[in-house]
């Protein structure tokens, strides 16, 4: 019935951060309009939209005392190739840390905003191939 569609993302700098994000997720443009851009991923079909703000908006939450956690993650194949890609473009990122069936690991956009990559190992229920299983969809 519902579907993730697209992810709204506050920036304060618009030109900046549309190269960026283009430069570095290799989001492709799909339109403007008068306070924001909305982009493609070329390999998913949720869309992603910058906003222009004026002052940084939290892209996190609170859990408990200073533990936060992303709104949302972005999921890669290969992680280490995104890993070297952000950091090869100056990007700043945490390390790469293994949760035992995932590997993630953060970046910061220009407004500072968090987002954590991650990669899903196959034995993990959250392997996209096995949720499609209990979606029904394929059988392995």
């Amino acid at each position: 019935m519902f579907k993730v569609g697209s992810i709204f993302i506050p920036v304060t700098n618009m030109e900046k951060s549309m190269a960026w994000y283009e430069k570095n997720l290799g989001v492709k443009m799909i339109d403007q309009w008068d306070e924001g851009a909305g982009f493609y991923f070329p390999n998913s079909s949720t869309q992603m939209a910058l906003v222009q703000v004026q002052n940084p908006q939290p892209t996190e939450f609170v859990i408990k005392g200073n533990k936060k956690n992303v709104y949302f993650n972005f999921l890669v194949e290969d992680i280490e190739e995104v890993y070297d890609h952000l950091n090869n473009n100056g990007v700043v990122t945490t390390e790469i840390e293994d949760f035992g069936g995932m590997k993630g690991f953060d970046f910061f956009d220009l407004d500072e905003n968090p987002f954590s990559v991650v990669n899903e190992d196959k034995s993990s229920p959250y392997y996209r191939e096995n949720v499609r299983r209990l979606q029904g969809n394929i059988s392995i």
